[in-house]
């Protein structure tokens, strides 16, 4: 990974230099989660964890990027040769990539010395929120298609190249089939799919001749889009040319409606499709869909096979961004807190505690790290003292993760409007410890007994 020790805000290393100046080098532990779920969501799914490991796996200061810092703020000799001698040596717990999550729970918690720990917050939190946005978007899409494929097709139209490339893998994990973009498919070893553009169809003289010039160049994986001039025009000439492929031994894989009214469009190019000998050939459907369209045409009978899912799965285009939050909840063995209105913390290292019945999810408990209670214990060790607990996990494994998970949550809290909250506590022994550091803070900084 691309050495990124200086992407983070300045104020990380302004309170970075500070503790270095006051010989601050003491254990500190960091809680990453989010406040509250954005509008229509009930849950999150776990992603981006690796790019978070892959990350502090790397972590170190160049020597440009020193002299980078030196130029730009005063920052002393001593403070700069530390930053050059740094290695992240903590350790992190964090919900496994796949799993579901909810409000106020931590996602991740890193343990380390102060400085390592604060320099670390804005890359941790920049991966979390991304990805976590676009899985939990792409999971929506998935369950609204009722069991058909979707494909990510956002490429052209993400946040920039990276987020590209993070969206593909993320929808990939909620159970998208595969993604057009290519680079995605060698990093991550996702599926590829595509078809063809308006402008293939009117280089040529006439449609029917980019569909055969198509077809004989890709005999084994061709879809057509039907809907350069007219759909059910477009449809007539693709069934023109499956029939020529059938008679060649070959079969017109699909063709690509992405305009119009598809939901009535499908019905009819479904029917000339059958009337040709083609019952088999896909009907794929793109163009401005999310959770919200596909489940209308669905709704509406569309005799869609798979949805091409773009922009506004690939912005979150109703919920682009959470809500995110890393915040310091223990220094040198103290549990310490915020009161900020609306932005109060939970001491303490923590731990979450996944309660299932009859294969349901019931409810989590959000708990002291040293607590053991009923339930599963979903944050896991992934780092200790700077190095993996375990091996990279297959993108493959990840999302079986999530596929087995998300058919554990009831559909009411999946709904797609205003779902149900999933029910999420805190233990004894957290809301004791919330108690006393709320009111030693109170006694110690606002003089009340």
């Amino acid at each position: 990974m691309e050495n990124l020790a200086l992407l983070a805000d300045l104020y990380e290393f302004t309170m970075a230099a500070s503790y270095y100046q006051r010989k601050m080098f003491a254990p500190a532990t960091f809680s990453l989660f989010i406040r509250a779920y954005p509008p229509n969501r009930g849950y999150f799914v776990s992603a981006g964890l690796e790019e978070v490991l892959s990350f502090l796996d790397s972590f170190h200061f160049g020597q440009e990027d020193l002299d980078f810092l030196k130029a730009t703020a005063p920052f002393s000799d001593d403070f700069l040769h530390y930053l050059g001698k740094l290695r992240f040596s903590g350790d992190l717990f964090a919900i496994p990539e796949g799993l579901l999550f909810f409000q106020d729970e931590p996602i991740l918690e890193i343990t380390a010395p102060i400085i390592e720990a604060q320099l670390v917050e804005s890359v941790a939190m920049n991966a979390i929120n991304l990805q976590v946005t676009i899985a939990t978007k792409a999971s929506r899409c998935v369950y609204a298609a009722q069991g058909k494929q979707l494909v990510d097709f956002s490429l052209r139209r993400t946040h920039g190249i990276d987020a590209g490339l993070k969206v593909a893998r993320a929808s990939y994990i909620a159970g998208f089939v595969g993604t057009s973009n290519v680079l995605a498919g060698r990093s991550y070893d996702i599926p590829l799919s595509g078809t063809m553009a308006h402008s293939f169809i009117t280089s040529f003289d006439e449609e029917i001749d980019a569909f055969r010039a198509f077809a004989e160049t890709f005999p084994e994986n061709a879809v057509l889009l039907i809907d350069t001039f007219d759909t059910l025009s477009g449809a007539q000439k693709a069934a023109i040319v499956g029939q020529e492929m059938l008679r060649q031994g070959k079969r017109l894989k699909g063709v690509r409606l992405d305009s119009g009214d598809m939901a009535s469009l499908s019905k009819g190019v479904k029917a000339i499709l059958e009337r040709a000998g083609l019952p088999d050939v896909q009907v794929l459907a793109s163009g401005g869909f999310d959770e919200y369209k596909v489940a209308q045409y669905i709704k509406e009978g569309a005799r869609i096979d798979a949805f091409g899912v773009g922009t506004k799965m690939g912005v979150s285009a109703d919920a682009p961004y959470t809500d995110i939050a890393y915040k310091l909840v223990e220094y040198d063995d103290r549990p310490v807190l915020k009161l900020s209105t609306g932005k109060e913390t939970l001491a303490g290292k923590k731990q979450v505690f996944r309660i299932r019945e009859g294969g349901r999810l019931i409810k989590d408990i959000i708990a002291l790290r040293q607590e053991r209670l009923e339930g599963e214990p979903i944050l896991r060790m992934v780092m200790k003292e700077g190095k993996r607990y375990q091996a990279k996990e297959p993108l493959s494994v990840i999302r079986s993760r999530f596929q087995q998970e998300f058919m554990t949550l009831r559909d009411d809290y999946k709904s797609l409007i205003k779902p149900q909250s999933f029910p999420v506590e805190l233990s004894p022994g957290l809301r004791k410890l919330q108690r006393q550091i709320v009111r030693e803070v109170k006694e110690k900084e606002l003089g009340e007994s």
